[in-house]
């Protein structure tokens, strides 16, 4: 999807905002837009944040060209975000790719930054732990009727149980959404994330300076859990959560107990 921003410069992100209270962004992952946090979640974190959720570029409402798309990019936007919303310095969140672009905003305006959520995440460099090359081409494939695409992302997203129940009940809505993706924006944010995980990962690291809360589901076939300790042990001032049982969504899973671990870490 192109919109009429040059490539490279700051596109215009769309978001959508619930509740009151210090500012949090929450950055969305691959192929997700701002509707698809979990209601719960969000209803549990707006107890005590204005919790600002944006459409990274190419999807959803917002503007942008999505040739030669970066992490590094989709971390630009987010600071222009910031700039146009007039904030200063927020709590930032990250799930999955967005965990990308968290780590992106913190590493290069650390002073845009109080606090730091990684949620099923990678600090990427060649350490990391990948997915199994099965659980990628699940994960990128736009084959198939919407349904069949809804099918296979449940089934990464949670353990094989809450999956098919998850589909019973919301198929046509999660069918709904991957009908509206566009297959160019979803194939950009795929070679961006390829390119970023492979890029040099400690300096980055090194330069994030906001205490951090890292987190994640045991059965994580996404982003294994393994990268939650490799990254809480690289930023020495951090958190690390492991909720046993969940997938790479553990969120939708847990959305009290998480939005609850996360209020508590903000301090709120």
């Amino acid at each position: 999807m192109t919109g009429g921003v040059a490539d490279g410069a700051p596109g215009s992100l769309a978001r959508r905002s619930t509740g009151d209270g210090p500012p949090l962004v929450l950055v969305n992952g691959y192929a997700a837009t701002a509707a698809d946090w979990d209601p719960g979640f969000l209803g549990e974190l707006g107890r005590e944040s204005t919790v600002i959720c944006p459409d990274n570029r190419g999807m959803g409402g917002s503007t942008g060209s999505t040739d030669g798309l970066t992490v590094e990019t989709m971390a630009a936007d987010v600071v222009a975000l910031l700039d146009e919303l007039d904030l200063r310095e927020v709590d930032l969140a990250g799930w999955s790719m967005g965990g990308f672009v968290a780590q992106e905003v913190a590493a290069t305006s650390p002073e845009r930054v109080r606090r730091l959520v990684l949620l099923s995440t990678s600090g990427g460099g060649p350490d990391a732990p990948r997915s199994a090359a099965a659980a990628w081409r699940d994960l990128t494939d736009h084959g198939g009727t919407p349904h069949e695409q809804a099918r296979r992302l449940l089934g990464l997203l949670f353990p094989a149980d809450v999956a098919e129940r998850i589909y019973a009940e919301f198929g046509d809505v999660v069918a709904a959404a991957r009908a509206q993706l566009d297959p160019d924006a979803l194939s950009a944010q795929e070679a961006a994330m390829i390119a970023w995980q492979r890029g040099p990962a400690a300096e980055r690291l090194a330069a994030i300076r906001a205490p951090a809360l890292v987190a994640t589901g045991t059965e994580d076939v996404v982003i294994p859990a393994a990268n939650s300790l490799l990254l809480a042990t690289a930023l020495p001032d951090s958190w690390l959560a492991r909720f046993p049982g969940c997938g790479h969504a553990f969120m939708a899973q847990e959305p009290t107990r998480a939005a609850g671990l996360i209020t508590a870490f903000l301090g709120r």
